[in-house]
């Protein structure tokens, strides 16, 4: 099993007495401020001796259980060991938690990003230490420079994540007296309009739900609604439970205006800390959108706990910005028959300014 290329893992590896842990609460202090949420991962090969003798918790772990207790703060479990993993499956099982994940110690461990602290003596590191990117001696500013190769290495790490857009099909548009992905602008289906603007700008377009599209595309991958949720959380969740350590762009089928600009000035606001970006279309409102906005993979667990997806728009790990004045209308919803002639108009004056010749591929960089 190998880490996926955008787990943000990074390890400090040395001897005991190199000061790990001192610099790493550092580097954790600062990180906190910043509004990351930071996961340690430690081995201790001397044993562990987390509870108190005679709590409660102690003598439920002692007569054969494992342990989970909740605090109003704070929570914990304590497992017996019976199968145990390795670490990568580790990483990857609580990745979705954490905005970077450090790792303390695991000098032979292959992990991307490995750093080597020289104990006091120490003139190098010792040769079973594979993968070291760094060397720091104890007399430079280790916290200062571990935080440096953090802020270069870690954006750039968070746009490697696998980017599919999610294009929910299962309303019947009574409204529209036919469902509305199918409805036509120019002689294309909305649901084709939406597909091909999205193209330059995701890895992969994944349809959710079970009405009927066009044979033409039949090829493209189809999801049906996780049982038992209602509206378009029921999309959403089914997506992110096939594929969870994927991040999403999730459209409605009667958003046939979007353009791969307006998406990308959605996309050029994903940073680390923010788990889901969803726009504003004024100053003064506090409506956001939930569609054409992005999940990062770590927004799963909010979005499991909620009854529609603008209920995690409090959440500190949700951006809301505002839309330029010159992309708003990438958000209009077709929803009656002026909604749908307004979109014709702006089709046709887009198609208007085009002119008749192709436009260049664009390209974007992740």
């Amino acid at each position: 099993m190998t880490l996926p290329q955008h787990i943000p893992v990074f390890a400090v590896c040395g001897w005991s007495g190199s000061g790990k842990t001192t610099v790493l609460i550092e580097v954790i202090q600062r990180l906190v401020r910043r509004g990351l949420t930071v996961g340690v991962v430690k081995q201790d090969v001397h044993g562990l001796n987390i509870d108190h003798e005679g709590k409660d918790t102690d003598r439920f772990y002692k007569a054969g259980a494992d342990v989970l207790i909740r605090g109003p703060e704070q929570s914990f479990s304590r497992r017996h060991r019976t199968d145990y993993p390795p670490l990568v499956h580790l990483l990857k099982t609580i990745c979705p938690r954490y905005d970077l994940i450090l790792v303390e110690g695991h000098k032979t461990t292959p992990l991307p990003n490995k750093v080597w602290l020289l104990a006091e003596g120490e003139e190098t590191c010792p040769p079973e230490a594979t993968g070291i990117r760094h060397v720091l001696g104890r007399d430079e500013d280790r916290v200062g420079i571990l935080l440096q190769m953090i802020d270069k290495w870690l954006p750039t790490l968070w746009r490697r994540a696998p980017l599919f857009a999610g294009i929910l099909i299962g309303g019947e548009g009574l409204r529209m007296g036919q469902p509305k992905h199918v409805l036509r602008i120019k002689g294309r289906t909305y649901l084709e309009q939406i597909i091909d603007a999205v193209k330059p700008c995701v890895d992969q377009t994944v349809l959710l739900g079970e009405a009927h599209v066009p044979g033409s595309l039949s090829n493209v991958p189809r999801l049906p609604d996780a049982q038992g949720v209602r509206g378009p959380l029921a999309g959403m969740l089914a997506a992110m439970r096939w594929s969870p350590l994927t991040s999403w762009v999730f459209l409605g089928c009667d958003q046939p205006l979007v353009s791969p600009e307006a998406l990308q000035w959605l996309l050029d606001t994903r940073k680390p800390g923010v788990w889901a970006v969803l726009p504003r279309l004024e100053h003064s409102s506090d409506k956001m959108e939930p569609l054409l906005a992005y999940y990062d993979f770590r927004a799963a667990p909010m979005l499991e706990g909620v009854c529609k997806p603008v209920d995690i728009a409090d959440s500190p790990r949700v951006a809301t910005p505002l839309v330029p004045a010159s992309f708003t209308c990438a958000w209009t919803n077709v929803n009656t028959p002026a909604d749908r002639a307004h979109a014709e108009t702006v089709v046709a004056q887009r198609s208007s300014q085009q002119g008749t010749a192709l436009r260049p591929p664009l390209e974007y960089a992740f």
